[in-house]
C-alpha cells in the first residue's frame, strides 16, 4: 500500500526503522578500509572480497528463465496501441484484449465449501481464497495431472494473500457489520482474519477461450497464519526464536503479509514477508521488564516494534488462547520457552514451498535474512556456479540484498524428485550480501556475516554467530554503511541481458540533506500538489510556489524510480548500476521532475511489481499508487528497456536552507520511446495492481487486483451506495456487491502473445 492512501493503521505498512547516520559510500570507502584493517590487523586479498572488488569487464551473464520452454520469440517493440489513464471502476485493457475474472477473495477450495456469500457472514477462510491476492507464480499440469514445463491451459498458481482491508482495527468488509473498532476484538472475527492471510494454491484450467478454477481440486492449499512452518537455515535452533510453540526454535506457526514471490531453478514458491512486524504487540513496560541489557530491545525498535505502539488488528486481546497471546511480544513469563518474547523473530524471512504437494511443510529460509522481503529474484542457473537471488527491504530508507549459494548449481536438481531437498541444499547454507551504490555508477555488494569483522565487531549491536546476523538483518547492513534506499519492493532479471531491475516505489522522508539526503542512487526530492496546480502549470518543482491553488502537497520522491544492477557474474562482489527509469507524472518539470520524459500514453507513479515475462522478455511494470491518483486508478505498463550505461549521466542541483548548492551526478539510461514503455491496463478505484505470471507460451497472462474500494469508511459498510467500489461484482463475478481482490486473466482476442 502506498503512504498517499493511508488509514489510520496503514502506517504498519509505511514503518521507517532506519535512523542510522549513514554516511555517503564515496566518503566512507577509505574509512572503512582502514576500520576492516585495525579490526582485523590487515586482512589482505581475502579480505577485499568481504568489501568487493572494483573492477568490471565483459558482460553480464544472461538472466534467469523458468523452467517452462518459451513457445515465442523475445519482442524488440511492443505491439499494442497504449490505452488513457483511468478513473473507472472497471478494469480498462488495450484494444484487442479481453479479460476474465478468475479467482477472488472467498472462493471455495473445497467441494463442500459453500459459495461465497460477500455479505459478512462467509466462515471457513482455511478453505477459500485469502484477502489481498498478491505475487503470483505458474506451476503446469499436464493431462494427468503431473507437473508439467509445457502445459498452457492446465496450471496450479501459487499466490500471496498479503493484507486485508482495514480501517479502525477491523478487516470491515470481512465482517457482516464492519466488525468491532475498539479493543477487545472478538476472536470470532480475529480468526477470520487469521484465516484470510497466508497463501493459497488453487488449480487452474482453459477449455476453448474460457479459463476457470477447480473447486475440489486436491491440488487445492491454503497456508495461513497458523500453519506449521519448518525453520532451515542458518538460524535453526537460535535462542531467539524459542518460543512456547516451539522450545528448540525449529519451528514456527505460520506466514504473514505475504507479498511478492519467486520461482526457483528447481521449480518450488518462494513467498516474501513483508510488512508483519505490524500484526506484534508490546505494552509500554515491556522494554523495562526487559532490561537495558536485553539486545532485543534495540532489535524490536529497529524492525518497528516500539514499546506501547498499538498493533494493527489488536489481535493479541482476543482471548488468552496462544493463537491470539502470541501476537504479543510483551506478556513475558518465566522464560523464553513459556512465552512469546521471541515470536516476532520467527517472521521476516522468504518461505518455500512445494506448490504440487500440500502434504510437506512450508519452510522458512532464514539465510536470506530478515526484513520486510517482497520477491525474490534468481539469476540464471549456471552449472558449477553459485545460486544467486536478489531482494529488497521495502521500507523507507532500506536496502538491497543478495544471496549467493555455499553450493554449486548441478542442473540434474532442475528436475528433483525432491525440490524441498534441493531447496536445503542452495537455500540453507550460503551467503548474505548488502548493496552499496557509488555515485560513479559502480558498487559493491558487502558481506553480511561473522566473517566480516565489521559485523564481527560492530559496538552498536553484539553478533554472536551467523544466525544473529539472520535475525538481524538490518542491525548488520547498517553497520557496514549499506546504502539507504527509497523502499526497495519487486525485483526481476532480464532475460536478454542479466541485469537485475527493482523497483524504488517512493520515499516521503527524501530531503536534500540529512540521514536520508539525496545521492546518486536516490536523486530525486521534490514537492507535488496533488488535485490542485500551481501557478506555473503544474510544474512539480523542489521549492513550493506559494501562489497554488489548494492541493495536497506531496514531498519527497513522490513517484519513485526502478534502479538496475549488471555484473560480470551474479555471484561477483562487483557491480555497475544506473537508474532505468524515472516515474512521474507527463507534465511534471524535465529539469527535476520527468527526466525519462514520459508523456500521457506512459506516465505513472510508485513502480511496485516488476516481472519480465519469460517468453516474450517483455518487463511488465505495475503500480501502487497514492500520488497520481487524483488523474488515474493504478496501472500495468509494459516495457521493452535496453541495459545498463545506454544511458548519459543527468546532474541534478538542489538550494540548501544556508543558500549554499548541493549537486548530484546521477547515472540514468536511455529515455524509453513510445515504442518501448506503454500503458496496457488501468484497474479499478482505490486498487493495486500486483502479481504476474503467464502461461509458458505468453498467450495468458495473471494479475491480481488488491484491495478495490479501500478508502471506503468503515461506517459505510452497511450502505452499499457509498462504497468507492463494486468491483468484480459489477463485471458479473460473484454475489453481493463488496468489493473483493481478485485475479484476472488477459488473453488477445486472436489468440496471440500478449505484448505483440
Amino acid at each position: 500500500m502506498n503512504q498517499a492512501n493511508l488509514r489510520p493503521n496503514d502506517r504498519y505498512n509505511e514503518e521507517d526503522s532506519n535512523t542510522t547516520a549513514n554516511p555517503h559510500i564515496d566518503a566512507v570507502i577509505s574509512a572503512r578500509l582502514s576500520r576492516r584493517n585495525l579490526l582485523a590487523g590487515g586482512v589482505g586479498a581475502a579480505g577485499g572480497a568481504l568489501l568487493g572488488g572494483l573492477g568490471l569487464s565483459g558482460c553480464a551473464t544472461p538472466a534467469a528463465t523458468s523452467a517452462v520452454v518459451a513457445q515465442s520469440a523475445p519482442l524488440s517493440t511492443l505491439g499494442f496501441t497504449a490505452i488513457s489513464k483511468s478513473l473507472a471502476d472497471t478494469v480498462t485493457v488495450a484494444p484487442g484484449y479481453q479479460i476474465q475474472v478468475l479467482y477472488a477473495l472467498g472462493d471455495p477450495l473445497t467441494g463442500s465449501t459453500p459459495a461465497y456469500k460477500n455479505d459478512g457472514t462467509d466462515t471457513d477462510f482455511d478453505k477459500r481464497a485469502g484477502d489481498h491476492h498478491d505475487g503470483m507464480e505458474w506451476f503446469g499440469l499436464d493431462a494427468n495431472g503431473k507437473p508439467s514445463a509445457s502445459s498452457t491451459s492446465r496450471a496450479l498458481l501459487a499466490i500471496n494473500h498479503e493484507a486485508t482491508t482495514d480501517e479502525k482495527l477491523s478487516s470491515f468488509f470481512l465482517h457482516a457489520n464492519g466488525g468491532t473498532s475498539k479493543l477487545p476484538r472478538p476472536a470470532s472475527e480475529v480468526d477470520k482474519e487469521l484465516a484470510i492471510h497466508g497463501i493459497s494454491v488453487v488449480e487452474i484450467e482453459a477449455k476453448g477461450n474460457r479459463w476457470s478454477y477447480n473447486a475440489a481440486s486436491p491440488f487445492n492449499r491454503r497456508v495461513t497464519t497458523m500453519t506449521d512452518v519448518l525453520v532451515h537455515g542458518p538460524a535453526k535452533g537460535s535462542e531467539h526464536l524459542v518460543t512456547k510453540f516451539s522450545p528448540d526454535g525449529t519451528r514456527a506457526r505460520g506466514t504473514v503479509n505475504n507479498c511478492g514471490t519467486g520461482k526457483t531453478p528447481w521449480n518450488t514458491f518462494v513467498s516474501g514477508e513483508e510488512n508483519w512486524a505490524g500484526y506484534f504487540f508490546r505494552d509500554a513496560k515491556d522494554d523495562e521488564r526487559r532490561g537495558k541489557k536485553d539486545k532485543q530491545v534495540a532489535a524490536l525498535v529497529r524492525y518497528g516494534r516500539k514499546a506501547g505502539d498499538a498493533s494493527r488488528h489488536g489481535w493479541e486481546s482476543a482471548g488468552a488462547g496462544d493463537a491470539y497471546v502470541r501476537w504479543n511480544n510483551g506478556a513475558l513469563a518465566a522464560d523464553a520457552k513459556s512465552d512469546y518474547r521471541n515470536e516476532m523473530n520467527t517472521f521476516g524471512y522468504v518461505v518455500e514451498m512445494d506448490a504440487y504437494n500440500s502434504r510437506l511443510a512450508v519452510r522458512k529460509r532464514t539465510g536470506l535474512g530478515r526484513f520486510a522481503h517482497e520477491s525474490v529474484s534468481f539469476a540464471k542457473p549456471v552449472p558449477g556456479q553459485p545460486i544467486v537471488a536478489y531482494m529488497g527491504d521495502d521500507s523507507r530508507g532500506e536496502y538491497m540484498y543478495k544471496f549467493v549459494s555455499s553450493a554449486r548449481w548441478d542442473a540434474a536438481d532442475a528436475h528433483s524428485a525432491d525440490p524441498l531437498g534441493v531447496g536445503d541444499k542452495y537455500l540453507d547454507r550460503g551467503t548474505l550480501y548488502v548493496a552499496s551504490f557509488k555515485s560513479d555508477g559502480t558498487g559493491q555488494w558487502l558481506e553480511l556475516s561473522m566473517v566480516n569483522p565489521i559485523v564481527a565487531a560492530n559496538p552498536d549491536f553484539e553478533f554472536k554467530s551467523d544466525a544473529d546476523v539472520a535475525i538481524f538483518t538490518r542491525l548488520a547492513a547498517d553497520a557496514v554503511n549499506a546504502t539507504k534506499m527509497d523502499r526497495p519492493e519487486w525485483g526481476g532479471v532480464n532475460p536478454r541481458t542479466g541485469d537485475f531491475y527493482m523497483t524504488l516505489t517512493n520515499n516521503s522522508n527524501r530531503t536534500v540533506d540529512g540521514e536520508m539526503g539525496v545521492d546518486a542512487a536516490n536523486p530525486r526530492t521534490y514537492t507535488d500538489i496533488k488535485g490542485g496546480q500551481q501557478s506555473s502549470g503544474n510544474v512539480q518543482t523542489n521549492e513550493y510556489a506559494k501562489a497554488a491553488v489548494p492541493g495536497k502537497e506531496q514531498k519527497g520522491n513522490v513517484n519513485g524510480h526502478i534502479i538496475r544492477v549488471a555484473q560480470t557474474n551474479p555471484a561477483d562482489t562487483a557491480f555497475k548500476w544506473d537508474i532505468y527509469l524515472f516515474a512521474s507524472e507527463a507534465d511534471a518539470d524535465k529539469t527535476r521532475v520527468n527526466l525519462s520524459n514520459l508523456t500521457d500514453d506512459n506516465d505513472l507513479s510508485a513502480p511496485d511489481g516488476l516481472v519480465f515475462s519469460p517468453s516474450t522478455g517483455i518487463c511488465w511494470i505495475q503500480t501502487d499508487d497514492g500520488a497520481m491518483t487524483d488523474k488515474t486508478n493504478c496501472m500495468l505498463l509494459a516495457a521493452v528497456p535496453g541495459q545498463v550505461g545506454d544511458g548519459s549521466t543527468k546532474t541534478l542541483a538542489y538550494k540548501r536552507a544556508d543558500g549554499s548548492e548541493k549537486r548530484v551526478d546521477t547515472p540514468m539510461g536511455k529515455a524509453p520511446t513510445a515504442d518501448h514503455l506503454k500503458r496496457f491496463l488501468v484497474g479499478p478505484v482505490n486498487c493495486e495492481i500486483t502479481g504476474l505470471c503467464e502461461s509458458p507460451d505468453g498467450r495468458a497472462m495473471f494479475i491480481n487486483i488488491q484491495h478495490p474500494g479501500e478508502l471506503t469508511p468503515m461506517a459505510d459498510v452497511g450502505n452499499p451506495a457509498k462504497y468507492t467500489s463494486h468491483w468484480p461484482a459489477n463485471a458479473g463475478y460473484g454475489a453481493g456487491q463488496r468489493p473483493r481482490s481478485a485475479t484476472i486473466v488477459i488473453t488477445k482476442t486472436d489468440g496471440g502473445v500478449i505484448g505483440s
